[in-house]
């Protein structure tokens, strides 16, 4: 279990170009453990360097020993698949981009407890609303509080007008 891994040039290689080329940090670490075997670093040593546990190397060379590069990739974790389908996904997205006071609501801006409630209502699929930051992040939109202003609810030129005059009071003093 402790011995090394020793590659060819063609392993070496290849195990480089999917190193560079991988948008995966995963296969990323498990290319250079290979290629760190194969300069005869120890596993504690690479371990310590990569900033992963011990059963992390050895589990990788094993993976490599056994099924190549194509091991080095990760298996997709089990557990029950998501029970957002696209068709929910896009209602979602559709419902976040509109504006709640057009389908009739009371509110002018979504907060994720109000558009789980009226995903459940419409689609008749309920998540929470946690569940709901997640999706809304995945489908890449962000989620923040609302900044509330007066801008466009109050005359410009007479705030503009007290502004001004404020300062001038605020100088006499």
């Amino acid at each position: 279990m402790g011995r090394g891994i020793k590659l060819t040039v063609e392993q070496w290689e290849e195990l480089d170009r999917v190193r560079l080329t991988t948008p995966s940090a995963d296969v990323f670490r498990n290319c250079l453990i290979i290629l760190m075997s194969d300069s005869s670093d120890t596993i504690p040593v690479i371990a310590k360097h990569l900033g992963c546990g011990t059963d992390t190397v050895i589990r990788v060379r094993r993976l490599y020993r056994n099924g190549g590069v194509n091991a080095l990739y990760p298996i997709k974790p089990p557990g029950r698949p998501c029970r957002a389908t696209p068709e929910f996904l896009r209602q979602m997205s559709k419902a976040v981009q509109t504006n709640p006071l057009k389908l009739g609501y009371g509110f002018s801006t979504w907060s994720a407890v109000r558009l789980a409630e009226h995903l459940g209502k419409v689609i008749g699929v309920r998540f929470s609303d946690d569940q709901i930051r997640r999706l809304l992040h995945q489908q890449g939109f962000s989620f923040h509080r609302p900044k509330h202003t007066l801008k466009g609810k109050r005359d410009e030129a007479a705030y503009e007008k007290a502004k001004e005059r404020l300062i001038r009071l605020k100088k006499k003093q």
